[in-house]
């Protein structure tokens, strides 16, 4: 009998796992650098469509084990965001820490192509509640790839330009 009741619990437990996930990729022509630095910047969060603010200082690069709140746009709920790889100027992975019932994996890569520079996001969501997370955020998790590459496009037209000088010139 106790036997039975058990498979009985461990079937009923695997039938509330969910996973989903989903990748979007937008093509930039900002430069690789512009990008990473755009993601990296976790004080200036102005171009997310979820975040509103962080409570990371100005400066502050990102490293393993950092962890720092941050208010959604959704509506006044605290995050706690954990950062748990880092590749300079590759790969950025943060798990996102908000309800219990729900593990959120983003993960943000950089990589130069031949069409222009990619920009990718990737959002993974474990849990029973994964599914009503998934169709609140979903209109928003489209747009934060596009919004961070249009976010470094900007920055890198800011940027003062350097003249290439031709290589034979002599300055004296």
């Amino acid at each position: 009998m106790h036997k039975c009741l058990s498979k009985f619990i461990h079937r009923k437990q695997r039938w509330f796992r969910y996973s989903l996930a989903r990748t979007y990729q937008v093509i930039s022509s900002a430069p690789v650098d512009e990008l990473w630095r755009t993601v990296v910047d976790l004080a200036d969060v102005s171009w997310h469509p979820i975040l509103s603010s962080t409570n990371v200082p100005c400066g502050v690069v990102p490293k393993p084990g950092l962890i720092y709140q941050a208010v959604t746009r959704l509506g006044p709920i605290p995050v706690r965001i954990f950062v748990e790889m880092v590749r300079p100027g590759e790969l950025l992975s943060v798990r996102v820490i908000a309800i219990p019932g729900i593990e959120e994996r983003v993960t943000y890569r950089v990589e130069s192509t031949v069409c222009g520079n990619c920009i990718s996001y990737s959002v993974t969501l474990k849990g029973w509640l994964s599914p009503l997370v998934w169709s609140f955020s979903r209109p928003y998790a489209a747009k934060v790839a596009a919004a961070l590459a249009a976010a470094a496009e900007k920055a890198a037209d800011g940027l003062p330009r350097v003249a290439n000088k031709p290589k034979n010139s002599f300055e004296f």
